[in-house]
């Protein structure tokens, strides 16, 4: 089976590799932050179950079924997706944890000190693309037992022109990139919106419409790409403890969405 599955209509095509967007182009013209550019080394990922640096809370975090070892933005980019089902204009994937199974980080030694991490509940995480004309839909369903703490936020890396002139709007507040850049590791907030326009040189606008995020955070370090990530939560400036009582409870079952068209 093929690693790599194609999207494709009139306008535009979508290449997925092993779940992850590499790609987004409309008219021949690419959205995506491609892979060996410089900037960040993905072009898209998910943070799942917690979101933030774990590092300050000795990357434990608190729950009714017992403290969890997890680092920066959890375990699940550490599991692979597999294809569930796969048309030219849709693919599905789907990650399984079982609970207390020790998965090795990625992050160690280099990065991290902890060797394994682990989660003590189950999980299923399945995400779905959809193409329609000009719009990507990406939908989550998390399926879990009632109650399990989880933190979610979605991680798609944008290609920009290099001048750094793209500018941002949402709720109708202009952010630029030096805003981004000012927020550095923290990455720029964006609370109480499931809307952001990135306003681009030399191609269409994006417009990002979330549901069951509510916020968007922002990070770059560089001029050619930028991450405008949906989030469920915001933990950055907070000494917060990574605890159930900061997260948000599943209710079984629940499903989360982002929308990203070419206007």
């Amino acid at each position: 089976m093929s690693s790599v599955e194609i999207l494709k209509n009139k306008d535009c095509k979508v290449i997925i590799e092993k779940g992850e967007l590499i790609s987004f182009q409309h008219n021949n013209n690419e959205y995506i932050h491609q892979k060996g550019n410089k900037g960040w080394r993905n072009s898209d990922d998910e943070m799942f179950p917690v979101i933030g640096p774990t590092a300050k809370n000795n990357f434990i975090v608190h729950t009714k079924n017992g403290d969890a070892i997890l680092d920066q933005h959890g375990l699940l980019r550490e599991l692979e997706y597999s294809l569930v089902s796969f048309d030219k204009n849709s693919a599905k994937f789907i990650k399984k944890y079982k609970k207390n199974t020790q998965i090795a980080n990625s992050k160690f030694p280099e990065k991290s000190s902890e060797e394994k991490l682990f989660w003590p509940f189950d999980f299923t995480f399945q995400k779905n693309f959809t193409l329609e004309r000009d719009v990507l839909n990406i939908e989550f369903i998390i399926e879990s037992e009632k109650g399990m703490p989880f933190m979610l936020g979605y991680h798609p890396a944008f290609l920009l022109s290099d001048s750094g002139e793209e500018t941002l709007e949402s709720n109708g507040v202009e952010i630029t990139l030096t805003d981004v850049y000012k927020a550095g590791s923290n990455a720029c907030p964006v609370q109480n919106s499931n809307k952001i326009i990135l306003k681009n040189i030399y191609r269409k606008d994006l417009e990002i419409t979330t549901k069951g995020f509510d916020n968007f955070m922002l990070w770059t370090e560089v001029d050619n790409m930028l991450c405008i990530e949906p989030i469920t939560q915001y933990t950055s400036y907070t000494d917060q403890k990574f605890s159930e009582k900061n997260m948000s409870l599943s209710d079984g079952k629940n499903i989360f969405s982002v929308a990203i068209k070419i206007l």
